[in-house]
């Protein structure tokens, strides 16, 4: 968004630094920096200088917003929807997070 909350932004010390400009899960989500094309699907961002919660909370506030707009627009038929997003956010963590069975076969002891 431009907003100048991302990392070294102008508006860093005064509001800090926004959710979606360090959410590397995100990063490349509709083509996007960490989740800076995806900022809907994250909390805390700070909108129309409010900070906002959950998804749940701010999906109507995200509906009405012209960057999301602008996002869904320039995507076309390759935007990611918020569930696609929750859903590769989660598949992520799990990745990532969790023990993987070793590929040889072998038991974790």
């Amino acid at each position: 968004m431009k907003c100048g909350r991302e990392l070294h932004g102008e508006k860093v010390s005064k509001s800090g630094i926004c959710p979606a400009a360090t959410e590397i899960r995100a990063n490349g989500i509709n083509e996007g920096k960490n989740a800076g094309r995806a900022c809907w699907a994250v909390a805390g961002t700070f909108c129309r200088g409010t900070v906002r919660g959950t998804f749940a909370l701010k999906l109507g506030d995200c509906g009405r917003c012209k960057f999301y707009k602008l996002v869904i627009e320039e995507e076309g038929a390759e935007y990611q929807t918020s569930e696609n997003i929750l859903e590769k956010l989660e598949r992520r963590d799990i990745e990532e997070y969790f023990i993987k069975p070793l590929s040889s076969g072998k038991k974790i002891k």
